[in-house]
């Protein structure tokens, strides 16, 4: 095998790799955006959905979006998933079955929103960051100052259950 050949495979196998890796993901590494900071909000509306999740004893409330996947979701609590880490700024979990979705670019992700990439991808997001992908959104939490902390690295176990009357 002449060099030159030897090379041309090196690249085309390191290509086929790459985008392997790309398809099997749920999303690719957008890039970080340090002028937005890591807090986002949700302004409390008394008609939103709100739905408890629990990470390893901490619990963070979550106000879900008025879609359907929203409804979909909320049809599927309470419900544990096993959400795998990627990109060191989200856990997504592939579930069995399709949720409507209607995606759209969002431009900016924020720490605590809760996405739906695809179809049956949900995705919790703890960095905030700029991406040009699109998403179906599903909610976000109300207030996810530990929500990094709790999520940890690698894999983590999230319980999403309808909210627990005070």
């Amino acid at each position: 095998m002449t060099r030159l050949t030897a090379t041309a495979r090196a690249i085309a196998a390191m290509t086929a790799a790459v985008a392997f890796a790309l398809a099997a993901s749920c999303s690719s590494t957008p890039s970080a955006d340090s002028t937005t900071g890591g807090a986002h909000t949700i302004e409390q509306d008394t008609d939103m959905t709100i739905i408890d999740i629990d990470i390893d004893g901490t619990t963070f409330t979550a106000h879900l979006e008025d879609n359907a996947t929203a409804r979909a979701f909320l049809d599927l609590l309470p419900t544990t998933l096993t959400m795998d880490e990627l990109n060191g700024n989200e856990k997504y979990h592939y579930l069995d079955s399709p949720l409507p979705s209607e995606p759209q670019r969002v431009g900016t992700i924020h720490a605590g929103d809760i996405m739906l990439y695809g179809s049956d991808c949900i995705v919790l997001f703890y960095q905030t960051f700029r991406t040009p992908y699109s998403y179906t959104r599903i909610g976000s939490i109300a207030d996810p100052g530990r929500l990094s902390n709790a999520l940890g690295a690698g894999t983590a176990s999230v319980t999403f259950s309808p909210e627990q009357a005070a």
